[in-house]
């Protein structure tokens, strides 16, 4: 399927590795001029060469935070006016929330709340103007799914998501749609950490942990960086223009609810 998306230009966050990495690397397969973001410089030059050099298309890798007005000010000066904006961040620390400091909330917030409405504040009047936008939010399966050691990455994401709420119905009849990913256990550095986090919090074995996370995924496996990014590409395609204010969970089954 031919997504109509060749000639776009997209803003992917935290795509040197893992679940950002994986949407980059799908939108470039359709086309998409990239401007790629993150903190590790080296990698993320990697990357870039790497994404260049197997879909033909061009790549800025642009090194800095984010999180941080100055970071944000370097990618949107490589890309001023993208198509598609892409928003993702490293979860803050797992802990008991009893000994989370007032600072921690605010970069919990800062990280996961405000850097996407901060990026989406400077980019979608632009898409509005054009009449095609599309933004994608990598939140968390914990959006609907709360875990008790996530409290910071809990508040911060439930957060964004009710903002989004409102904002996606306002934009939508200007072609522009916003729609969150709700990653569930990926085969990612961030399901490592989570995975050593719970483990040591249980006072058991990372590998009776991970043994206890595939027992409540129907699909009894993680899920891989490709296919959440050909979700993140099929959203942001000319047939997706129905489809906005949404919560894809893709998680293999494990969330047990309906709705």
């Amino acid at each position: 399927m031919d997504l109509g998306l060749r000639g776009k230009t997209a803003l992917v966050c935290a795509a040197s590795r893992g679940l950002g990495r994986g949407c980059a690397e799908a939108l470039a397969a359709e086309g998409v001029k990239l401007v790629i973001a993150a903190r590790r410089e080296a990698l993320l030059e990697e990357a870039a060469r790497e994404i260049r050099a197997r879909f033909g298309v061009e790549v800025i890798p642009v090194a800095c935070d984010i999180t941080a007005a100055e970071g944000r000010a370097l990618a949107l000066a490589a890309c001023p006016q993208p198509d598609i904006l892409v928003t993702n961040a490293g979860g803050p620390p797992a802990g008991d929330f009893r000994n989370f400091s007032q600072a921690d909330w605010h970069r919990a917030l800062d990280a996961n709340m405000l850097t996407p409405v901060e990026l989406i504040k400077a980019t979608i009047d632009g898409m509005i103007g054009r009449g095609f936008g599309r933004i994608i939010n990598i939140t968390s399966a914990a959006v609907k799914m709360p875990i008790g050691i996530l409290g910071l990455s809990n508040g911060a994401r439930a957060g964004l998501t009710g903002f989004v709420a409102g904002l996606a119905r306002e934009v939508a009849p200007h072609g522009v749609t916003i729609n969150n990913l709700l990653p569930g256990m990926f085969d990612t550095d961030r399901l490592a950490f989570l995975t050593q986090a719970q483990a040591t919090a249980a006072s058991l074995r990372v590998d009776e942990i991970t043994a206890r996370q595939l027992a409540g995924i129907p699909a009894g496996r993680f899920g891989r960086a490709g296919e959440f990014g050909a979700a993140c590409a099929f959203l942001c395609s000319a047939h997706a223009g129905y489809i906005t204010g949404q919560n894809l969970l893709i998680d293999g089954g494990a969330y047990p609810g309906v709705f």
